[in-house]
C-alpha cells in the first residue's frame, strides 16, 4: 500500500461512487480499476477497466457500494486523488481532480506529473 497509513489513496464524490456501483450491478463485475499510461499530448492518460477478479497487488478503495482499484504502478501518480462524475448537455463522464498534476491540455484527457 502506498501513502499515508489509515487514509485512502483516492476518494470518490458521491456522484462517482453512485455511477460506478451502478456499473458494478449492472455488468456484475468486482469493480473499476483506474491506473495511468503514457500517451496524449501531455504525456499520460488515464485508464479505467471493468474488473472481474481482484488482483492481490492492487490497493481497493471501497466507499458507498463502490469499489475501485489502483494499478501498481498508478498509486503514486493518484494519491490524493478526487474521483467525480459529471452531468451536461452534451457529455458525461469521470473526472480526476488530482493534486499531483502540473499540466493538462485543453481536452482534459491528458497529464502531465512533475517528475514525468
Amino acid at each position: 500500500m502506498f501513502g499515508i497509513p489509515g487514509k485512502q489513496a483516492v476518494s470518490m464524490t458521491p456522484r462517482a461512487a453512485a455511477q460506478i456501483s451502478k456499473l458494478m450491478d449492472r455488468d456484475g463485475r468486482q469493480g473499476l480499476r483506474i491506473g495511468v499510461k503514457k500517451g496524449g499530448c501531455a504525456g499520460m492518460e488515464y485508464t479505467m477497466d471493468y474488473v472481474d477478479a481482484v488482483d492481490p497487488m492492487d490497493e481497493v478503495v471501497e466507499q458507498d457500494g463502490a469499489r475501485i482499484m489502483i494499478a501498481p504502478m498508478a498509486q503514486m501518480f493518484l494519491f490524493g486523488t478526487e474521483i467525480d462524475y459529471e452531468t451536461s448537455l452534451l457529455e458525461s463522464g469521470f473526472r480526476f481532480n488530482n493534486p499531483n498534476v502540473v499540466e493538462a491540455c485543453g481536452c482534459g484527457e491528458s497529464i502531465k506529473f512533475a517528475d514525468q
